[in-house]
């Protein structure tokens, strides 16, 4: 019994801990990230990796999940001849919660990752404390970069999702299931509000924000080698994927309660 009380003790010892480290980390990202010198050319080198580069596999997913989102509506809503509601639906679902989720775990897979790695290659390699030996800040040459560049980046990717996911809900509904072109894309603006695309938008930059600091978090505190790298890769990505469901539901309930 005494055993079991103590483990639960160190495992809340150890996840305060690990909650106050990463309050500080972020409460110092931001401070650099406000304050200038601001190293524009690295923003901009951030800005390309993480916008343009994602933009195909971004792409790839937003158009196939229109696609599918529309015949699934299409086949549940014949059952009760609601079938001109489905491009209400596909609109309201991909602009509100499946074009930022899903461009956030993407991201979170491809940007994520990489941040961690090439963080922690930094560390392990002692190349983070080599800059701090030539008098310029790791958390504003390296950090500071990344959290801007991703928290601007990916609601212009969203956006960019959101187009294109209604697009492929588009072919579907026209081309195989026989919609009307001209009423389905006014049913399409019809029942689209501002706020349905503000809301993701403001929910993309969140992701982004949460998908650099969770990289550059483990990255920069990886130790132990090869395998300290990998783990810091594995926990970026996880953490940032778990944040992200977990904050879509909480600017869910803040947009629409």
């Amino acid at each position: 019994m005494i055993g079991f009380v103590n483990g639960i003790g160190r495992t809340t010892l150890a996840f305060m801990e690990a909650t106050g480290k990463l309050a500080m980390f972020t409460a110092l990202a931001l401070s650099h990230c406000l304050r200038p010198p601001f190293y524009l050319r690295h923003i901009g080198r951030q800005m390309v990796d993480i916008g343009y580069y994602s933009l195909p596999v971004v792409g790839l997913t937003a158009v196939f999940t229109g696609m599918v989102l529309a015949l699934q509506s299409y086949s549940g809503f014949a059952r009760f001849n609601a079938e001109s509601a489905i491009a209400t639906v596909v609109v309201l679902s991909i602009t509100r919660e499946l074009g930022p989720v899903l461009a956030g775990l993407m991201v979170a897979g491809r940007i994520g990752a990489a941040m961690a790695a090439e963080l922690g290659t930094m560390r392990v390699t002692e190349q983070v404390d080599a800059l701090t030996t030539l008098s310029t800040n790791p958390f504003k040459y390296l950090i500071a970069p990344r959290l801007i560049a991703g928290t601007t980046m990916l609601p212009l990717l969203v956006l960019v999702a959101d187009i294109i996911g209604v697009f492929g809900g588009y072919l579907v509904s026209v081309y195989r299931l026989g919609f009307n072109a001209s009423t389905y894309i006014n049913n399409t603006w019809q029942y689209l509000e501002f706020m349905d695309v503000v809301s993701g938008l403001v929910k993309a930059a969140c992701f982004g924000f949460v998908i650099a600091l969770m990289g550059c978090y483990h990255g920069y505190n990886s130790k132990g080698g090869a395998q300290g790298v990998g783990a810091a890769t594995t926990n970026a990505v996880v953490s940032a994927s778990i944040l992200i469901l977990v904050l879509n539901y909480l600017l869910t309930g803040i947009f629409f309660s």
